[in-house]
């Protein structure tokens, strides 16, 4: 009977395994970011271009438009995410004739509601990563929530908590992942074990929305491989 039930039980071990392998892949949404279709664009026009080797999406502001209206984004439509990990391969570099202190600020919103006038956005600032000014590297990636939390009032009032530092090369591809399970996010750059940037009190609370592509205005910004994991 011994080897019987041990046989039973390593079949059904791979069952259940072969299951799960089932659900992970059903669960799992990859975009190819070969097409603007299927994207609502705000504030910002998106092409398919060839940069550094790779085809990428590629976001830019309108022509004319002020760096006032801060973000731009493109929300992949009927999209519905509220705990998994989102993946993408993305670069940034500053407009500085649209705005001489421009970062190249680029990221990825989530559990974003109205259009993007409820989102939570964490987002890389790619020219401070290796920047002479210890504090500026401080700021390298960061954490915010429209509309309540934006990022100056977060650094204002708890300096520290929502940013840190990771290594980042202006332009560069950068593989960011950003696993999320109810009010937590983690950040994860250049495929390392450990987070650069542990967030406990994602400020929309425990809420369902769309993903998407960021970038601020001033900010030539790409994005490819594009992928989403939902644990919900």
């Amino acid at each position: 009977m011994r080897p019987f039930h041990a046989m039973f039980c390593g079949l059904g071990l791979a069952l259940l395994l072969l299951a799960a392998s089932g659900q992970d892949q059903r669960a799992q949404t990859t975009y190819r970011l070969d097409s603007a279709a299927g994207l609502e664009l705000i504030h910002a026009t998106a092409q398919v271009v060839n940069y550094r080797g790779r085809q990428a999406l590629h976001l830019s502001p309108t022509p004319g438009q002020d760096p006032g209206t801060g973000s731009m984004m493109a929300l992949v439509a009927g999209s519905d995410f509220r705990d998994g990990m989102i993946e993408v391969d993305l670069a940034g570099r500053p407009v500085t004739a649209m705005d001489p202190t421009a970062r190249g600020f680029v990221g990825l919103v989530f559990r974003v509601q109205e259009r993007g006038a409820r989102a939570e956005n964490i987002y890389l600032r790619p020219t401070n990563g290796r920047a002479d000014d210890q504090l500026r590297r401080n700021h390298a990636v960061q954490y915010e929530s429209f509309p309540a939390f934006p990022w100056d009032r977060l650094r204002r009032e708890q300096p520290g908590v929502y940013e840190s530092y990771v290594d980042l090369e202006a332009g560069a591809w950068t593989k960011i992942k950003i696993a999320v399970a109810g009010t937590k996010a983690r950040l994860y750059v250049n495929g390392a074990e450990q987070p650069c940037l542990v967030v406990n009190d994602l400020k929309l609370g425990v809420v369902r929305g769309q993903i998407g592509l960021w970038a601020f205005v001033a900010t030539d910004a790409y994005f490819s491989n594009l992928r989403v994991t939902r644990a919900d």
